[in-house]
């Protein structure tokens, strides 16, 4: 597949997961690949290692994202290393839950500060170098328009994010460049392997294999590789004419 061949594209937090996916998923497409990790190197050296062995072009890049600051330097190191900049996906971010009772302003800059600030100031410092025919896509949550007990902080941190590409759609574009997100459902990685029991709802009853089976339509987790296909296709010249929405990989949860 070549359908990205001659772009260069940064991955905000993709040393794991669906942003390791992502980096191999746009590398098979074509795309020359940043990988940003904010702690895990040898992670996102792997990934590296794998693309490169297969051919293609892919740097890591060190940078904590709730700082725009280091959110800047990346960005300009993807730029000076590669060539340039065509593709961005913002995908960095970190969970909490918590009574609202518990939450304290240190939660709220934590969670905001990567959740909303950092995707926010990435796209700022990405856009000095898209080009028209860019393309952006931002990371929410199907959190953000379904109630999870004690999930407050984090659903709103992603819900915000919508309400970026929503408002981001017409500035960008009259710059033909466009600007997305995805909502991902329950998925296979390190992170929801660790949140998984706190989407139990202490007074639910069954195991939390038997909620996801009523909960979903296909009844279980994605595979990384599933929501990276879904941002592949927002990346790609397929999806041309969509911008500003915020696309539900989910599973058909309900």
């Amino acid at each position: 597949m070549d359908r990205l061949q001659g772009k260069i594209a940064l991955i905000t937090g993709g040393s794991r997961g669906i942003g390791a996916a992502v980096a191999r998923r746009l590398a098979a497409d074509g795309a020359a690949v940043a990988i940003n990790y904010r702690a895990d190197g040898a992670s996102a050296e792997k990934v590296a290692a794998e693309i490169t062995g297969s051919g293609g072009t892919a740097i890591t890049l060190r940078g904590d994202v709730s700082d725009p600051d280091e959110t800047g330097r990346v960005v300009d190191e993807t730029a000076d290393r590669l060539g340039g900049l065509d593709l961005l996906v913002s995908n960095a971010g970190i969970e909490h839950f918590g009574a609202l009772e518990t939450i304290t302003p240190a939660d709220f800059d934590r969670v905001y500060g990567t959740n909303a600030r950092g995707q926010l100031f990435a796209v700022q410092h990405a856009a000095r170098y898209l080009g028209a025919g860019g393309r952006i896509v931002l990371t929410s949550s199907v959190s953000a328009r379904k109630s999870v007990f004690h999930h407050t902080l984090y659903a709103s941190s992603k819900a915000a994010v919508e309400a970026m590409v929503l408002n981001l759609a017409p500035e960008l574009g009259r710059r033909s460049i466009t600007i997305n997100a995805i909502a991902a459902g329950g998925t296979t990685s390190d992170m929801s392997a660790s949140a998984a029991p706190h989407y139990r709802h202490p007074e639910a009853l069954g195991d939390m294999e038997t909620q996801l089976r009523t909960m979903a339509a296909l009844g279980r987790l994605a595979e990384p590789s599933e929501i990276a296909g879904v941002i592949a296709f927002l990346l790609s010249p397929d999806a041309s004419y969509i911008t500003g929405r915020t696309i539900q990989v989910d599973g058909g949860f309900f």
